[in-house]
Order: structure tokens, then sequence, then C-alpha cells
């Protein structure tokens, strides 16, 4: 067994958040009426993507009725449309729609990792969820090359430093702030990006469009280029 399905076999088997398990096999049991003929994953999700990936996108938490029905990061729902579809026209995936874990979707040079594992009730993990939840993100990261990492929203933003402190990284204080397009050149040469989450939230009113996250990849790929 690899390290890496070492480490996914352990992620799909934590059951250390009484209320999150609860949650997601809940979710699981009842189902959503448009997918009443699926078989819901209904457990963590682990990261998904290029074990080379040298871009690390940092996330939130599965969706409810997306990767806790798929089994994994992003798919199933309109978050994994917009953001399979961007990171299609970047050239990070092969196609740019998500539907389920057999639909031949693969990352090149990206993998996706996130602060939680299991769907939380509202979309909101609890600070002590999270910190139990760590230490997936923390091996999950020390296994990947990435020389850029880019967050999701705020939780990602600061999911991503705290799990750099952890690994030795002197995080200045302040801590750099999240913002879209927001940078910090991390002292071993390595940068930290911010981006609007790909919710549909920000998707659908406007805060944050396809031109917008295309502009972030471009980014990406400039910083990419630097490191090589």
């Amino acid at each position: 067994m690899t390290k890496w399905q070492k480490l996914h076999q352990e992620i799909t088997t934590c059951r250390q958040c009484p209320r999150l398990v609860e949650w997601r096999e809940e979710v699981a049991r009842v189902k959503r009426r448009a997918y009443r003929e699926w078989t819901y994953w209904g457990r963590p999700v682990p990261g998904f993507g290029d074990p080379r990936a040298r871009m690390i996108i940092v996330g939130l938490a599965p969706a409810a009725h997306g990767a806790n029905r798929t089994g994994r990061m992003f798919t199933g729902d309109r978050s994994g449309d917009f953001l399979f579809a961007g990171l299609h026209r970047a050239g990070f995936a092969n196609q740019g729609t998500s539907e389920h874990r057999d639909d031949g979707l693969a990352l090149k040079d990206a993998f996706i990792v996130a602060a939680a594992r299991c769907a939380p009730p509202d979309n909101k993990p609890l600070p002590e969820e999270l910190i139990r939840c760590a230490p997936f993100l923390d091996r999950e990261m020390a296994l990947l090359p990435g020389k850029v990492l880019l967050a999701l929203g705020a939780i990602g933003w600061n999911a991503a430093l705290v799990s750099l402190e952890r690994a030795g990284v002197v995080v200045p204080s302040p801590r750099p702030a999240f913002g879209h397009g927001a940078e910090w050149a991390l002292p071993d040469g390595r940068t930290l990006v911010g981006c609007y989450h790909v919710s549909q939230q920000n998707t659908q009113t406007g805060r944050l469009t396809p031109a917008m996250f295309d502009a972030v990849m471009a980014r990406v790929r400039v910083l990419l280029a630097k490191a090589e």
C-alpha cells in the first residue's frame, strides 16, 4: 500500500467528529429527491488530483449533495461545475465537467485538498472539527511538490496558513490577509494565492466571475513558470 493509499484509507474511515458523522450519514440516507437513485458516498472525502501537482487547491469542505454524494472533491454540484470549467480553460484539467468518480476527469499539475473532509451542516465546520481534520490536510500537503497554494475563500486561506505554520514555516504577525488575488510569498519560494470561493453564492451573484477566475489562473501560471 502506497503512502497515498494508506492516507486516503484513513481519511475515508474517520469518525472523529460525531456531529459530522451523524449529518453526512443522515444526508446519505434521506437523499435529495433528484438523486434518490444514487448510492451516496456518505463518508469523509480524500483529496483528488495529480500527485505530482505544483498547484495545491485548498477548499473548505464537501457539499452535502456534491462530494458527499459522489465521493470526489467538487464533483456533482454547481461549485464543481464552475471550478473544473475554469481549470479546464487553464489547462489543469482534461475536461470541464465533473459528474461522478468514473467520468474520466483527470487533473494535471493540480491537486485539491480541503480544510474539512466531511460535509458540515450549513457548510460551516466548527473550529474543533477543523482542528481534528487538520492532520489530513497536513499529510496530503506534505506529499505534494506544491509550488503554489491556491486558497478558495478565507477559511481555505487560514487553513493553509495554519498548516504551513505546523510544517515549520514562519508566518508573519499580523498574518497575511485573505483577498481575491491576494498573494503571500513564502520564505521557501512557494506562493499562497487567494481566490473567492467557487460557491454558488459567489458565482451566481457575480462576486466571482469566470473572467476573475481566469485572471487568477493566469497569475498561477506565471508563478509556476518562475518556480521552475
